[in-house]
């Protein structure tokens, strides 16, 4: 293998770990991936727990396996960076993980100490939260989700001994990564803006806030539990770079440079918004300016889906959380929406229904994949009814997804699933017909959330995807037709968070002593080139229904609307009629 510099992007997911060993133009030279586990509580659906020692496992196992493929000497990797769900990580003060589970061992030192983003235990701390008025929940879209890190730190202490409370710390995931690798407790922007209540344009914390909540015990400690020294933007040089007991963990040299790191949907933005792209075979010419990044929506969409937008200026939209300022460039502001289940919600859709045993019987027949079974049978019953397009086919069948609750841009965890048109069919075109729609009702509620965010100030022009959803072509098209603008698909549909962690890696090794660099004024240029340097080009889906199908999809839309009026007011009258 060709000598360095070479960058690692370490990217923690909802189900596994994945490292990346990545060069300066934005190549893959190798690639692993380790499941993480995750525990849930057979008595309670709202469960899921993680262990940072499983992923720190499962990361450096990674990382030795990326060299090792690549014959890459640690000597040549110049950075490293991390990106991770947004999960509550908890440790004592030396850094031990500190269990999270309900029961007589919550408080004590163990392996369970992650409360993943996708648990909802913490439904009524939210509320209370939501009751304050406090000026955090502007920059959250006026309600905090019950998946962000204070109400689930509010659970623990209001289920967790007192003293054990005491001696715990808090952690958002990617900050408890950096920490691990370096021993260095400095906290990302990104991390604490957007998940803990930091707010940047205010001072940071807010003693008030959390007083009126019942954590008056982190303005008396100086919040310590939380991180009391100044935050960093992403890619910043974290200490001294990797602890020597870190390196020798994954076999790095300890000193090498580690960056600040991201959630992961951020990391996916990082990696996609400054792509150039393909259109019929040719390629744009110019490199996109970072100007140009506030019309370009980041989607990453993989288990659940984040859709991350830039801005020079403060965003303010109801049920979007943010506007974040200095999350990744200084100066610059985030706004983030979000569906809690897309990628699960199709998985779900397919796997609970009576002919998904079917499914797989005809997918084993013919040698291919079950998407391919479905979109083969729904093309069939296409011609067979004499439609023009997929959208016709399912005219009379309406799905609304919340099945996971609402994240945006309603923020209302209460919000449920439901279908309109069912017949007495169990078959297979019924399965299909079915997967249509539940692709179709993640696309529509994409367009509610462009809509909303651009009806509030925004100026978003197009959609850079990532994730595992960027590989299903038709959901792609759909996306392009129902939001009426283009997509654009990112050259491998699985690299871009990776890729975007690496970047933070290579941006903390170049500005390590590098003053000119690390001034605040010069970082979000100096970041936004690497960006471009290291993205590859995408492709780009441009919006292609036919005038009939606009006017179906149009029609969809005003459905898909009403059915969260009548939902809500269906809830109210059973409320009132309950009382």
């Amino acid at each position: 293998m060709s000598q360095g510099p070479y960058y690692i992007g370490v990217d923690v997911g909802t189900g596994s770990v994945r490292a990346g060993l990545v060069k300066p133009d934005g190549t893959i030279v190798a690639s692993f991936t380790e499941e993480t586990t995750t525990w849930r509580d057979p008595e309670d659906h709202r469960i899921f727990e993680q262990s940072t020692n499983n992923i720190w496992d499962g990361m450096c196992k990674c990382i030795k396996a990326c060299l090792k493929e690549a014959q890459v000497a640690p000597s040549e990797v110049k950075g490293i960076g991390f990106d991770a769900t947004c999960s509550l990580a908890v440790s004592d003060m030396d850094g031990k993980p500190v269990v999270v589970t309900k029961g007589e061992q919550l408080g004590q030192n163990g392996d369970r100490n992650i409360i993943l983003w996708a648990d909802h235990r913490a439904e009524k701390e939210a509320e209370l939260i939501n009751s304050t008025g406090s000026v955090v929940l502007d920059y959250v879209g006026g309600t905090m989700s019950l998946e962000m890190e204070i109400p689930k730190t509010l659970w623990l202490k209001n289920n967790m001994k007192p003293e054990l409370f005491k001696r715990s710390q808090f952690f958002d995931l990617p900050d408890f990564l950096t920490y691990r690798a370096t021993g260095y407790n400095r906290r990302s922007c990104c991390s604490v803006a957007c998940k803990c209540s930091y707010v940047p344009t205010k001072n940071g914390w807010q003693p008030d806030f959390f007083q009126k909540i019942g954590l008056g015990e982190f303005v008396e400690n100086n919040f310590a539990q939380l991180g009391q020294e100044e935050v960093l933007t992403a890619g910043m040089p974290v200490g001294n770079g990797l602890s020597k007991q870190a390196a020798e963990e994954t076999g790095l040299l300890e000193g090498t440079p580690v960056g600040s790191g991201v959630i992961d949907a951020y990391a996916g933005w990082l990696g996609t918004v400054a792509a150039k792209y393909t259109l019929d075979g040719k390629l744009a010419k110019e490199d996109p300016s970072l100007d140009e990044s506030r019309h370009r929506l980041a989607a990453v969409a993989g288990t659940s889906t984040c859709h991350i937008v830039a801005s020079p200026e403060g965003v303010f939209v109801n049920g979007v959380w943010g506007p974040y300022k200095d999350v990744v460039f200084p100066g610059w502001w985030m706004n983030e929406g979000g569906q809690s289940s897309t990628g699960q919600l199709i998985d779900f859709m397919i796997t609970t229904h009576p002919a998904y045993g079917r499914l797989k019987e005809v997918a084993e027949q013919r040698k291919t994949n079950i998407h391919q079974v479905l979109a083969d049978e729904l093309e069939r019953l296409r011609k067979e009814k004499g439609a023009e397009s997929l959208t016709e086919l399912t005219k009379d069948l309406h799905f609304y997804p919340d099945l996971h609750g609402n994240r945006s841009p309603l923020a209302d965890p209460r919000m449920t699933g439901s279908i309109v048109g069912l017949q007495l069919d169990s078959g297979l075109h019924d399965l299909a017909r079915k997967f249509n729609v539940t692709l179709e009702a993640i696309a529509l509620q994409t367009r509610h959330i462009v809509d909303q965010m651009n009806a509030k100030g925004h100026s978003i022009r197009s959609i850079y995807m990532s994730g595992g959803q960027a590989k299903n072509a038709p959901l792609m098209q759909l996306f392009a037709n129902t939001c009426n603008m283009p997509v654009v698909l990112p050259q491998n549909s699985g690299a871009a968070v990776v890729l975007g962690a690496a970047m933070l890696g290579r941006f903390a090794g170049e500005a390590q002593g590098d003053a000119k660099k690390l001034a605040i004024e010069n970082r979000g240029e100096a970041l936004w080139d690497i960006m471009v340097e290291m993205t590859p080009a995408g492709t780009m889906v441009v919006p292609a229904a036919s005038p009939k199908e606009k006017k179906l999809l149009e029609a969809k839309y005003k459905i898909f609307l009403e059915a969260i009026d009548i939902q809500r007011r269906w809830r109210k009258e059973m409320e009132e009629a309950s009382q």
